[in-house]
């Protein structure tokens, strides 16, 4: 019994046909997990891109610091029992934050 190896896509370029040949199969294994990697990371920049794009620029709020974005949201951490806030933004994969104040009483 003979198994016919996989049809390649008819739009893939014959070099890289040509170099997934010549593969052992970790190597194909390892360029799969890196391809289906590398195309969830560029889908989820052109949506970034694409949301940015649509987004209104909104006035900075006066009690924004300088180096906080005009994106930042603020949220309310506890700590030791006690309540504070902060700005919280996203820069790339992290989340940034930074001490806005304590959080009053009577909140």
């Amino acid at each position: 019994m003979s198994y016919e190896p996989p049809t390649p896509p008819a739009n893939l370029p014959t070099e890289i046909v040509n170099t997934l040949n010549e593969s052992d199969p970790e190597q194909l294994r390892d360029v799969a997990t890196y391809a289906e990697a590398l195309a969830e990371h560029k889908e989820r920049e052109a949506r970034l891109e694409e949301s940015a794009d649509q987004e209104e620029v909104e006035e900075r709020p006066d009690d924004l610091p300088d180096d906080v974005p005009a994106k930042a949201t603020i949220t309310i951490k506890e700590i030791n029992d006690n309540r504070y806030y902060y700005w919280q933004w996203r820069e790339g994969e992290k989340v940034r934050s930074q001490y806005k104040g304590p959080v009053s009483p009577d909140e």
